[in-house]
């Protein structure tokens, strides 16, 4: 069945194509393009600037590029977590840094701004936007604060177990490209934002940050997770002075004129994923189940709650095979210095609670990267904790040091797919024989 579960994720992989999404979302015909909920006719344009950066943002820039040729072309700003394979014509390249910011972050921060900044009501903005996009673009509110400040900000956020939108919460409030503020920078144009989502339904100001969409954070919000989960200490002088005298810029909020020409809609969420993994699943003969009621739980509510559905499936559903399905994040602080992501973690959760029995889990990024590992995640079924003893691996030992990339891979279990060049949110597969 563990080959049954990595086959029901590439083909959801497969099924989740950007290309295509584009293609229906932003229909052209002739110089009038259908985009979200209205036509724009591109001719009453003088310019038209694209600004694609977030995990996904190589094929996003391609499907725009396909989209506008061979009659217009834009003037573009791309930044992905490494070069593109083939060059972009008019495309301006950065390889930003991530999870934590590196210098091309920066320099891609503000080359997007000066951009910005030359646009007026003749020029229409097309922002492409996917997961991870919070690291990969950044330059901070404050002139003074350097890269290594935001560096180390962004690691003790991305380690502290808070969920994406605590996260994102104190990021806006610091950061010079984020939580409405690119709208900001172009208030007199028409902007267009397409995302790709790795962030719950209902918090799309979340996905990287929310650069071109009202911020309903606030500067308490940013000021109570830094209490919550302690962070202070852990951030540097600068930083921590701004907490502590309140330096913190409000974000521009619903109402603000920036937003009277800006438009957002979703290219591909939580529906598509979901979808595609429920019929990849039914293809393979399971009665399937989809459950997204997890996001944000700890690891091993999670994993209880998620086996107790699989086991009603089962007694619903005498004599068959079955499965449930879930995405979404759950929560995973990191305890060592080990290697693996909250993907790996879950798995490694649930191995004592399915041994000796017919189920198997996998839980993977669709982005193809889980944590600092070289896997999307791992699977494993009710054998997995007799061959780890019998390899005198014990799951305990690996899960105190937030290392359970380094269990799968001795067992031969991680999941290895390499940066997928998309960024939907993680998906967790439960199969019961």
């Amino acid at each position: 069945m563990k080959q049954v579960a990595q086959r029901i994720f590439r083909e959801t992989l497969a099924a989740i194509d950007i290309h295509s999404a584009l293609a229906r979302k932003l229909a052209r015909d002739g110089s009038r393009i259908r985009a979200i909920h209205s036509t724009i006719d591109l001719k009453n344009y003088s310019n038209i600037v694209a600004i694609a950066y977030g995990k996904a943002s190589v094929a996003m820039a391609e499907g725009l590029s396909e989209i506008l040729a061979p009659d217009f072309r834009a003037e573009g700003i791309l930044v992905a977590p490494s070069p593109p394979a083939s060059e972009f014509r008019g495309w301006n390249t950065f390889a930003g840094g991530h999870p934590v910011p590196n210098a091309a972050s920066f320099a891609a921060g503000r080359a997007i701004l000066d951009q910005l900044a030359r646009c007026d009501e003749r020029t229409l903005i097309i922002f492409l936007l996917s997961g991870g996009g919070s690291s990969l673009v950044e330059l901070p509110l404050d002139p003074a604060m350097t890269l290594e400040d935001f560096q180390a900000l962004h690691a003790a956020l991305v380690t502290c177990g808070a969920p994406i939108e605590e996260i994102n919460a104190v990021r806006k409030h610091l950061s010079a490209t984020k939580g409405g503020r690119l709208a900001a920078a172009a208030p007199r144009s028409t902007k267009l934002t397409f995302g790709i989502s790795d962030v719950p339904i209902g918090v799309e100001s979340a996905l990287a940050s929310g650069p071109t969409l009202p911020d309903p954070t606030t500067i308490g919000d940013a000021m109570r997770v830094i209490s919550e989960y302690g962070l202070l200490p852990k951030l540097p002088p600068s930083l921590r002075a701004a907490f502590e005298t309140r330096w913190l810029k409000e974000t521009p909020k619903d109402g603000d004129p920036s937003f009277s020409r800006a438009h957002f809609e979703l290219l591909l969420g939580t529906h598509e994923l979901t979808h595609a993994a429920h019929h990849a699943c039914e293809a393979a003969g399971y009665v399937c189940l989809c459950d997204n009621s997890t996001d944000n739980w700890p690891i091993e509510k999670a994993a209880n709650h998620l086996l107790a559905l699989l086991d009603a499936q089962r007694v619903a559903n005498p004599g068959r095979r079955v499965a449930v399905l879930a995405t979404g994040e759950v929560n995973s602080p990191v305890k060592g210095s080990g290697i693996g992501g909250r993907n790996s973690a879950f798995v490694l959760a649930c191995v004592g609670k399915i041994a000796g029995k017919k189920i198997t889990v996998l839980s993977a990024g669709t982005d193809g990267i889980d944590g600092n590992s070289a896997a999307a995640g791992a699977s494993a079924d009710g054998e997995s904790l007799s061959r780890a003893r019998a390899a005198q691996l014990e799951p305990g030992n690996f899960q105190s040091r937030s290392d359970a990339y380094s269990f799968f891979a001795q067992l031969g279990d991680a999941i290895v797919t390499g940066p997928t060049g998309n960024n939907l949110r993680d998906l967790r597969i439960f199969l019961a024989d």
